[in-house]
């Protein structure tokens, strides 16, 4: 975008944002970074300007900072952490061998860094709105003890001038990852800590989720100019630069000497990523209002798979803005480099040497982050499966609709396979556990993926599908850029559907309780035939029982729960639904009798679409005798 345009872009963003949360505040802020890259030592300096605004009704006395890269060294909490869970057994893999809990990306790695290797973030100046600053450093995270408190509803401004080297490439950041790309640029700057309803969330970088306050960067990077740039925001001179930015027909004219400075915007966002690399390839593409860039390193693999990956996208924003909303940037960056997938705003740094299949599943991945993460802004940390479920979710079914292999089948099957395998282990743990504090990655992982997966899908079970997709939209709309809870989500769905959920949020999040229903007996009383179901395990759902007639008629017998106050609409008016009176949670059992003989009836099925999670499903079918 050219710099002419920005202004009037970030106004209207900043006017949709405000109009957007009338009634939740937000604090804000305003970085303005100059960056040195030196690439013979792998460090860099900076100088960092940081508006911040207090918008609480609260007075702070101190501020934090994150420090990320100081987490790559021996002994550190990540170091630590990682050694002790990969001590850990969890099963058998296929040869019968002991599992262990290893991230397999970070595994002991930290501790056998040499000092040219560790990464580390220094603050050598700290001022606030002219005065020195006094603070310390708790190995991740910066402490500010102020001078004088930010009274609510004023702003200050922080001058910071630090210094930081880049760690080899181990967790999601750093130089030289396993496919060649130089430098993955994440968690690089000192990053403010938001500060919420709920306080401060200084959290120390252990292993997984990130939060941060919304706000507006200008980033100024300098470095060798052999070296291509991906980032978040938009490129400020891209007829000085070159390298695929430059306008259609422009000549490219770059300054003298030996480096280039890349000047980005990035209009509110909570994070800024970049990477380099001398090698990468550029190439973009217009979809629907914005523009799509692709930076990845040519080899046999990718000279055919990343161009494909470029014509993929469209169909599938398609899909995505039509079942969960439009993309709210001008720009969006695939970036080959990182390890594995990681999103951040308006870019995301992928593995990209894979087959097609897997370059495009991490892309779409990593891309539907963009709306539960760096549009929606949940505190991941907190909850982790409202970003990695839901997205999870939305993937399955982006690319199960628009791969031709895999239409016609059910997306959620293989979360609700993975969710069954961590039910019948002993790392199951409720899913309102802190994302650091989970005691083994497998059970973090499964919890926060798949059963975050199953949440979502199995709430269409709950209030039918078209009020949870309507539910979607309603969600993305009213909750952007304003840090969404569990409970901000489940209002948005009772209020879509009518239906009160405020028990599924507690047995499915908060507890590790279980869904079991089975069809305990099948009898005839007085010429009609009577049937009891019973809830096996202690928690409780709205029941689905398909009864297939003799005669090859089917009906579908509605049994709400009473905590639900309201019944879903019927979902198939093909088969006929039958509504009964609620079944009270209290209760192990539920009797109910049809209008036709025992020997009228053919089968039962509790759920034929199998989306509640019931982990014993031989007892849910029977064929009448």
């Amino acid at each position: 975008m050219s710099k002419s345009l920005f202004p009037a872009f970030l106004c209207l963003l900043a006017t949709s944002t405000a109009w957007a949360q009338p009634d939740r505040w937000q604090q804000r802020v305003k970085y303005k970074m100059d960056v040195q890259m030196d690439v013979k030592t792998n460090r860099l300096t900076g100088k960092q300007r940081l508006e911040y605004t207090n918008n609480s009704p609260d007075t702070l006395f101190r501020v934090f900072y994150h420090l990320q890269w100081n987490a790559f060294q021996p002994n550190s909490m990540m170091d630590v952490r990682s050694r002790e869970l990969g001590k850990s057994p969890i099963g058998k893999d296929a040869k019968g061998n002991d599992k262990y809990d290893w991230d397999s990306r970070v595994t002991d790695r930290i501790s056998k860094l040499q000092p040219d290797e560790i990464g580390y973030q220094k603050v050598i100046s700290l001022k606030r709105d002219g005065r020195q600053q006094v603070y310390r450093t708790e190995e991740t995270v910066l402490v500010v003890d102020l001078d004088k408190p930010i009274l609510p509803k004023s702003s200050t401004v922080f001058d910071m001038e630090f210094e930081a080297q880049v760690p080899i490439q181990i967790r999601r950041s750093g130089r030289n990852n396993k496919e060649g790309i130089d430098y993955s640029m994440a968690q690089w700057y000192p990053k403010l800590c938001e500060y919420d309803a709920e306080g401060w969330h200084p959290t120390p970088y252990i292993a997984r989720e990130f939060y941060g306050v919304w706000g507006d960067f200008e980033v100024n990077i300098t470095m060798d100019k052999k070296y291509v740039i991906a980032a978040t925001g938009y490129l400020q001179n891209p007829n000085n630069i070159g390298y695929g930015y430059e306008a259609k027909g422009v000549k490219v004219t770059q300054p003298a000497g030996n480096t280039l400075t890349w000047k980005f915007l990035a209009p509110n966002v909570f994070d800024f990523v970049w990477a380099a690399d001398r090698d990468y390839k550029h190439i973009t593409k217009e979809i629907d209002g914005f523009t799509a860039h692709f930076f990845y390193q040519e080899n046999d693999t990718t000279r055919q798979t990343w161009p494909q990956l470029v014509e993929m996208i469209p169909a599938a924003y398609a899909y995505i803005k039509k079942h969960y909303g439009a993309y709210g940037y001008k720009q969006y960056s695939f970036i080959q480099g990182g390890d594995g997938g990681m999103e951040y705003p308006m870019a995301t740094l992928i593995m990209g040497n894979g087959k097609m299949r897997g370059l495009y599943g991490v892309a779409i991945h990593e891309w539907m982050h963009s709306w539960y993460q760096c549009m929606l802004g949940t505190n991941e940390s907190l909850y982790p499966w409202m970003d990695e479920g839901f997205t999870t979710f939305a993937e399955n079914n982006v690319i199960g609709n628009t791969l031709d292999s895999l239409k016609g089948r059910w997306h959620q099957s293989e979360s609700y396979r993975s969710y069954f395998n961590l039910v019948s282990s002993p790392f199951e743990e409720p899913m309102s556990t802190h994302s650091d504090h989970y005691n083994t990655n497998y059970g973090y992982s499964t919890s926060a993926y798949s059963k975050g997966a199953v949440f979502l899908e199995q709430l269409g079970y709950v209030i039918g599908a078209a009020n949870r997709d309507a539910g979607l939209l309603r969600y993305y709309k009213d909750w952007r850029f304003k840090h969404p809870n569990s409970r901000d989500f489940i209002r948005v769905m009772e209020k879509e559907s009518g239906i009160q959920l405020d028990w599924y949020l507690q047995y499915f999040v908060n507890s590790t309780k279980h869904i079991d229903y089975a069809l305990d007996s099948i009898y005839e009383v007085n010429g009609k035939a009577t049937i009891r179901l019973r809830r096996v395990e202690e928690f409780p759902m709205p029941i689905d029982l398909q009864v297939e007639y003799a005669d090859g008629r089917k009906e579908m017998h509605y049994i709400p729960l009473t905590l639900m106050f309201a019944n879903k609409p019927n979902e198939d008016p093909v088969i006929r639904q039958v509504v009964h009176d609620g079944w009270r949670w209290t209760h192990p059992t539920y009797t109910f009798t049809l209008d036709v003989p025992l020997g009228q009836l053919k089968s039962l099925e509790i759920d034929p679409s199998q989306r509640m999670a019931d982990i014993e499903r031989r007892n849910n079918k029977a064929v009448a005798r």
